[in-house]
């Protein structure tokens, strides 16, 4: 990872060196009231049965649908498969509208067929009306998949609010009670203002809900979006997202790096504001401290220089963006076949669960190169 901002911030370097929300997200567990689990008859559907590991060769097979665009990433090669087994998830936040309609045990049996192993939370309801986190941990287990974490707010002006500032304990014994290992915020590090002192601050925060969720045997995350990569407004020289990963303790703060963010931030921030180039790889950040990255995004773009955000986001597979070598990449490193868990999402796919069954078809049936 390249430094930068060396002569201004020594001590910042120094950490740099050696460790090498967009407001507020959904919470969603005030909601939690009554048992039900959800609203329709798909609620009945079967737990998920042994054919279930039979799910990524069929959804690499006869459900993969349409062709996917040429281009990088979407070789098939005959080598090993790039995704690890057992661990591919998907963000909930794409499904909501399935949620709402029919309930979280027919998202989930959907899921299962198309060879998920793992669901993240956005929000424990996601208008599919009141339901426990005992019912819904069931629900998860009972069709093979295993909840790996949950995005929750980082803070608000409201002392009732459901966020880590606000609630910590109230939000780790929900995570507790559904079993996650990992609990986090897609909220960027702007509490306290985009001054390299501001993200500092930031980061301490950070600090001590990552040691709570520690004492609880869980892993604080943040998942980035494209301003963490803009740079500090106070040294311009200086990168918040370099800033987040020296000023938090790697013991016990991790990121959920969302790789198509990642790609828009290398755009709209890829010079300084003086219009210096500062070009950054977003694979880099991982491969650089690979054990600070166990949970990714995986979403698509198609590149569209016309818009501000240089990509317009796409299911997995019609974008541009090279999965085939960012996954290869991050499982050579060491662990990175065990250790890794990629949550593919769409913020607004037009149809979710054609753009579930896609994402899945695609990401299995990519191969490592060679015979």
């Amino acid at each position: 990872m390249r430094l930068v901002g060396r002569d201004s911030d020594p001590g910042l370097v120094h950490r740099l060196s050696r460790r090498g929300m967009l407001g507020v997200a959904a919470g969603g567990a005030a909601a939690l009231l009554g048992t039900a689990a959800g609203a329709g008859p798909a609620q009945a559907a079967a737990p998920v049965s042994a054919a279930r590991t039979a799910a990524g060769s069929t959804a690499a097979g006869s459900a993969a649908g349409p062709a996917p665009r040429t281009g990088p990433g979407r070789e098939r090669g005959r080598g090993r498969p790039v995704l690890p087994p057992g661990r591919l998830g998907i963000q909930l936040y794409s499904l909501r509208d399935k949620v709402a309609a029919l309930g979280f045990a027919a998202v989930f049996a959907e899921l299962a067929r198309h060879g998920y192993d793992e669901v993240e939370f956005a929000g424990y309801t996601q208008g599919g009306g009141p339901i426990t986190l005992r019912r819904l941990r069931r629900l998860a287990r009972d069709h093979g998949l295993t909840p790996i974490g949950s995005h929750v707010g980082y803070w608000s002006t409201d002392p009732a609010a459901y966020t880590f500032a606000q609630n910590l304990d109230r939000v780790l014994d929900d995570a507790q009670e559904l079993g996650l290992t990992h609990i986090g915020t897609p909220a960027p590090p702007f509490r306290h203002g985009s001054t390299v002192d501001a993200v500092k601050r930031a980061a301490e925060d950070f600090n001590t809900y990552g040691a709570a969720a520690r004492r609880r045997g869980m892993k604080f995350y943040q998942h980035n979006h494209s301003e963490e990569f803009s740079f500090a407004t106070d040294r311009p020289s200086v990168r918040v997202y370099d800033v987040l990963l020296a000023e938090t303790d790697p013991d016990l703060v991790f990121l959920e790096l969302d790789i198509y963010w990642a790609y828009v931030g290398r755009h709209r921030f890829g010079k300084r504001p003086d219009g210096t180039p500062a070009p950054f790889d977003p694979l880099r950040y991982v491969l650089d401290q690979p054990d600070r990255f166990p949970l990714f995004h995986v979403k698509d773009g198609e590149r569209d220089e016309s818009v501000r955000d240089g990509y317009r986001m796409r299911d997995v597979g019609d974008g541009d963006i090279d999965y085939r070598r960012f996954l290869s990449a991050v499982g050579r490193t060491h662990g990175g076949r065990r250790d890794h868990h990629w949550q593919v999402e769409h913020d607004n796919p037009v149809e979710s669960f054609t753009f579930a069954r896609k994402s899945s078809a695609h990401l299995h049936g990519l191969r490592e190169p060679g015979c």
